[in-house]
């Protein structure tokens, strides 16, 4: 069986840090000096911007904004949310995505919550219900980025982030949805420190892979 290391880096990861340490990891993987490798993480607060972000969805207050080379459109990350950066090497892009969406899917479920895939709409959902007047709420995002056969980017889970963030920017393809937490639709506090292990393992699951940890200062070289 294949392994996949998981490299927790802690909490307030500049992001610059964490995109540094993956193209790092990213060209390694690509010579096969390395084996799959995710870092799992929660970020400073920042405001990401993929290829297909238009300006209007950008926040209107002078709030910086990192442009990276992932596919989606703007986000944001932070503390309370768990990011997750597979750096690994796959064969089918859309199976791949599809995978992920799995993983958070079952890592909600892991907490009693249950979550769905919406057509048209990317990441993953609360299903609204229109007769109480609630819309659809997103959990999770997917963003990634494949390059010579490995990829880079990963996906994000809201687990007790403060959703007002959220607030500067649009995600105009999602109209009137909303956004939400495992901590707001579970009604209990879920930390990103409890995820991580089921996240782990739901991940390494859907690779058919062994999961190990790994220290970020064995990754130097």
């Amino acid at each position: 069986m294949n392994r996949l290391a998981i490299v927790r880096m802690g909490v307030d990861v500049p992001y610059e840090q964490a995109w540094s340490l993956q193209r790092s990891l990213h060209r390694r993987r690509v010579a096969g000096e390395i084996t799959d490798v995710c870092l799992m993480l929660e970020h400073a607060p920042v405001y990401t911007a993929g290829k297909r972000t238009l300006p209007h969805e950008r926040p209107t207050d002078g709030t910086p904004v990192i442009d990276v080379d992932r596919g989606g459109k703007i986000t944001w990350h932070g503390p309370g949310q768990l990011v997750a950066y597979p750096i690994i090497r796959i064969d089918d892009i859309t199976a791949y995505i599809r995978r992920l969406e799995d993983v958070l899917i079952q890592v909600c479920a892991d907490f009693g919550l249950a979550a769905h895939r919406i057509e048209g709409r990317g990441g993953v959902w609360v299903p609204g219900d229109p007769a109480h007047g609630l819309p659809d709420r997103r959990l999770g995002t997917i963003g990634i980025r494949v390059s010579r056969g490995v990829t880079m980017h990963g996906f994000a889970l809201n687990c007790v982030n403060d959703l007002s963030w959220y607030n500067r920017i649009t995600m105009a393809e999602d109209g009137d949805a909303g956004v939400t937490s495992l901590s707001a639709e579970t009604g209990r506090r879920i930390t990103v420190e409890e995820v991580i292990p089921f996240a782990a393992k739901r991940l390494a699951e859907a690779l058919g892979a062994e999961p190990y940890d790994l220290y970020e200062e064995d990754l130097v070289t």
